[in-house]
């Protein structure tokens, strides 16, 4: 069968995140869109979810990494556009559907990832803190040029000339800055939305911005130039986290005094040992 969409979820041992992903996908309009789930070969057992979903596709792809499992989602796909979300979103109800009438206005299109908390309240420091500043996706596509690969279109055409993504750097940034300087157009849409679950605790976050630390210097690059803007950077992290404590205490997203001192704590802990990271980095350092 011919179809026109291509939806391709990269997944990694998260089963319980994917079936309510899917659960969404399946039940939108979708008799032209083939979804494509591309496991990185998961140890927990799948044989229940490839049952509930037999309208879904699941391949495998052997080498770790979302970078090489959304590559191998393209590749055994043929569909003219291509949308992509990870197994751990909740899209819209009427994702799908905003999908295919917005894919035609750009090149590229990011759209809004909204945060939610799957423990009940009041937030740890690390739910505030990502309810306040986690995944600011308008900022990322119209400042800083580029579209989280978590809710993400683009045509095949595109993503052939571009290539694939890069296993071990910040593969979406590296990806979208690839294509604009190309000439390819990046716009970000707000309708198209999807929701991501909150970092739970300190540990969660820490893993998520050890990863980021070592993906962003992978962007960043290893020239003695390269390396010393990073120990800048490095070096106003406490003074962000100063600027930014503001926008904590007064974010209508916190529901308490107790969510927001939490956040600023977590705010400054998670600066402090960023500004760290990236000085060993700079210093040729690993962390």
């Amino acid at each position: 069968m011919t179809y026109k969409y291509a939806v391709i979820i990269p997944h990694y041992n998260d089963v319980a995140r994917l079936d309510r992903c899917l659960d969404v996908l399946v039940n939108s309009p979708h008799s032209d869109c083939e979804i494509v789930v591309a496991d990185n070969m998961s140890s927990d057992p799948m044989d229940e979810i490839r049952a509930r979903y037999p309208m879904v596709r699941f391949i495998e792809e052997p080498e770790k990494g979302a970078a090489m499992a959304r590559n191998r989602g393209v590749a055994e796909t043929s569909a003219p556009v291509l949308f992509f979300i990870d197994a751990d979103c909740v899209p819209a109800p009427d994702w799908f559907l905003t999908a295919t009438r917005v894919c035609g206005n750009a090149d590229l299109i990011g759209g809004r990832v909204d945060v939610f908390d799957e423990t009940p309240p009041p937030r740890s420091g690390a739910e505030a803190l990502e309810a306040v500043f986690a995944f600011n996706f308008r900022t990322y596509v119209e400042k800083q040029g580029f579209a989280g690969s978590g809710n993400l279109l683009t045509r095949r055409e595109v993503f052939a000339d571009v290539g694939g993504f890069v296993h071990g750097l910040s593969e979406d940034l590296d990806w979208c800055h690839r294509a604009r300087a190309k000439g390819y157009r990046l716009i970000y849409e707000d309708r198209l939305c999807v929701s991501h679950p909150s970092r739970q605790d300190w540990a969660a976050l820490r893993r998520k911005w050890h990863r980021l630390t070592e993906e962003l210097y992978g962007v960043n690059g290893s020239t003695l130039r390269a390396r010393l803007r990073w120990a800048i950077r490095a070096l106003a992290m406490p003074l962000s986290a100063v600027v930014h404590t503001p926008k904590i205490l007064f974010s209508r997203k916190l529901s308490s005094a107790g969510e927001r001192w939490r956040g600023v704590v977590t705010l400054f802990r998670l600066r402090l040992l960023r500004a760290g990271w990236m000085l060993r980095q700079a210093l040729g350092l690993a962390i």
